[in-house]
């Protein structure tokens, strides 16, 4: 892969009561707090798998030290600059832009199952296209890819973040000014018990059964049969 293209992956630093809120309405805060720490793992070990640059995107902005601590310092760092996730995103595909990159990826760690091969195929859409989007099954997306063409950058103001409609909107935005747009297959976030359930389900046969996360399953006996007490 060519060299003008980079991933951006997005990272909270993992602190209890401010990571994967929905799950820790079910489960134990620790549990929590840990499961976040592998899909952040299980989510880079992919990525680092695909031949491009990779920036680990940040919050809060004063925790670089505590990052690098954690993921190791050799890794390249960017601040999730804004005041809102649009504005966030925003600020990290226009810094590296600027450094000349062409096509950058943004995904999250919520999806720490996502193949490598559905990131890899945002990068050949890109060639042709001016957007693209991984649509998440709860109505927002897992991923979205950009060209370093005019406007691309701007598609983030005034969604509504956090809801079921946020994929239709972007896509009414992408339609209006006329950019191109490539769509991804559809894949889950993990965002509450349910979606943890069925994670759970979807991995029993695939390699991803030796993740982190579900060595952290197994091994805290996390079988959610029934919703864990806190």
């Amino acid at each position: 892969m060519s060299h003008d293209s980079c991933i951006l992956l997005f990272v909270k630093y993992p602190e209890k009561g401010k990571v994967k809120l929905r799950l820790a309405a079910d489960l134990h805060e620790e549990n929590v707090l840990q499961l976040y720490r592998c899909f952040v793992h299980d989510t880079l070990k992919t990525v680092k798998r695909i031949d491009t640059d990779l920036f680990i995107c940040f919050t809060p902005v004063d925790a670089l030290t505590r990052f690098q601590g954690w993921l190791g310092s050799h890794l390249q760092f960017l601040p999730q600059n804004g005041n809102d996730l649009g504005e966030r995103m925003k600020h990290c595909f226009a810094t590296v832009f600027a450094q000349g990159y062409h096509h950058a990826i943004l995904i999250g760690s919520d999806s720490p199952d996502l193949p490598g091969d559905y990131v890899t195929k945002g990068f050949s859409l890109l060639k042709t296209h001016d957007v693209v989007l991984g649509p998440a099954t709860d109505g927002g997306y897992y991923l979205i890819g950009l060209r370093n063409t005019t406007g691309t950058q701007n598609l983030f103001e005034g969604l509504p973040w956090g809801t079921s409609t946020v994929l239709q909107e972007t896509l009414g935005k992408i339609r209006h000014r006329n950019h191109t747009v490539g769509l991804l297959p559809d894949w889950s976030d993990v965002d509450t018990i349910t979606d943890l359930k069925n994670l759970i389900l979807r991995a029993q046969n695939t390699a991803f059964k030796s993740s982190q996360t579900m060595t952290y399953i197994r091994t805290h006996h996390i079988t959610l049969e029934d919703d864990n007490e806190k």
